[in-house]
């Protein structure tokens, strides 16, 4: 609202630009937990649009009061057409900007769908991943960092070579977090993280494909070390992404406990 245009508006207190003299800077204020329709870019459709969950923050000198609440959601709404990696940073700039500060900050958790074919009987199913956007813009430096969680079949290695009649499996999630080089797809991330495990997830399986999953991951037994060395390696081998975590974690099916581990490419 241009606020020259109405007096009555002009009048009111600007309780936010007052000053405070406690003297603490504040590191991050903004607005948290703020649910949120986006649209990103997708390899298949060109477009995919669904929900997030949004967390934006700036920082604050310590001589104001407060900061301007609202025009994290103005910012924000007119920037969820397009949210895709390149326009992300272009987002915060522009908090960065309407709210006058040093350094503006957005973590951003959505799910991403995928559609995915079953391997024999060629029927097809979406798949649901959970990704995070994560960056900071100031006037000197900028970062961001996208995560995807995607979930895997591991069959224990250990469990097959002592077994006669096979081997426990299960369910496992990895979690990659990669620092933005050149752009990627999200596709692209979570095929790496497939092909690095036992075997694959589904939505859809009918009997003669859930024939060939079991075997498939029978076939390739896998611990955690093994899933994160395997998807290192091929994040390493792209060249694309100047850091990188990966951590994998199997929801046991013979102990009352997970399998966890995690390695990081972080070069001096």
């Amino acid at each position: 609202m241009n606020t020259d245009l109405n007096p009555a508006v002009s009048l009111m207190a600007d309780v936010q630009n007052m000053s405070d003299n406690r003297k603490v800077d504040i590191k991050k204020v903004g607005v948290k937990g703020l649910s949120y329709p986006i649209t990103l870019l997708d390899k298949a459709n060109s477009l995919q649009h669904t929900s997030s969950t949004v967390n934006l923050y700036v920082d604050l000198p310590h001589n104001f009061k407060g900061t301007h609440m609202s025009r994290f959601i103005e910012v924000f709404n007119e920037h969820r057409t397009d949210l895709s990696m390149p326009k992300f940073l272009a987002m915060l700039d522009a908090q960065r900007h309407a709210l006058d500060a040093e350094t503006a900050y957005c973590d951003l958790h959505f799910p991403y769908y995928i559609e995915k074919t079953a391997p024999v009987s060629g029927q097809k199913g979406m798949m649901c991943y959970e990704c995070a956007y994560e960056g900071s813009s100031s006037s000197d430096s900028r970062e961001f960092w996208v995560s995807v969680k995607v979930p895997v079949q591991t069959v224990c290695p250990c469990s097959k070579a002592i077994s006669d009649f096979g081997a426990h499996n299960q369910r496992g999630m990895v979690t990659v977090r990669v620092k933005l080089g050149p752009f990627f797809w999200i596709e692209d991330l979570v095929a790496i993280v497939e092909r690095s495990a036992s075997c694959d997830v589904f939505s859809i399986l009918k009997r003669e494909d859930e024939k060939y999953v079991t075997e498939k991951a029978f076939a390739r037994p896998m611990f955690v070390e093994d899933v994160v060395r395997e998807v290192f390696t091929e994040l390493q081998a792209i060249k694309q992404f100047p850091r990188f975590t990966v951590e994998a974690e199997n929801f046991e099916s013979i102990h009352n406990h997970s399998a966890y581990a995690f390695v990081e490419y972080a070069p001096e």
